[in-house]
């Protein structure tokens, strides 16, 4: 299936073909590669516009999954028809995820690619709002980023981080 991938915004340039490659490499990680995706990258203006409507926090942020299936983590979706192979769609706040790069000296690229991996977990049911499933979350993005870096020699970490 696909990962279709959009550019809602004209503040930083996305180098579109590499993200829409690692992001199917970490559905594939995830064994979720018979499933559509869509990744939306989004200014700040959009960014807070949703954070408001869906989290009540009108404020940009990095990013918002909003998944097709409610499955609890670690599971996959159990479609009933072709038209149900769809995870949902990740918005990435890339004006947000950019100015945090510059600040703290750290590769957009990365970041960018680090934080789909967040929205695709949170995709798939994950959590990060108790120390269990915090944990539970971070396990899942380092063994889906560590199969990235087997296949792409880079060495990326999970963003949750420090979350909790």
């Amino acid at each position: 299936m696909s990962v279709v991938l959009r550019n809602a915004q004209r503040s930083v340039p996305v180098r579109r073909a590499p993200l829409r490659r690692a992001v199917c490499a970490l559905r594939a990680a995830l064994g979720a590669s018979r499933f559509d995706v869509g990744l939306v990258c989004a200014g700040n203006a959009l960014m807070q516009r949703l954070n408001g409507a869906y989290r009540q926090r009108p404020e940009p942020t990095d990013v918002l999954s909003f998944p097709f299936h409610q499955v609890a983590a670690g599971e996959l979706p159990r479609p009933r028809c072709r038209g149900e192979y769809n995870l949902g769609d990740i918005f990435l706040g890339v004006e947000y995820i950019h100015q945090q790069c510059r600040d703290a000296g750290e590769d957009f690229e990365g970041v960018l690619v680090v934080t789909a991996a967040h929205g695709l977990c949170h995709l798939l049911g994950y959590r990060h709002d108790t120390k269990p499933a915090w944990e539970q979350m971070y396990r899942k993005e380092a063994q889906i980023l560590e199969e990235l870096n087997r296949l792409t020699g880079s060495r990326l970490r999970p963003l949750t981080a420090g979350l909790f």
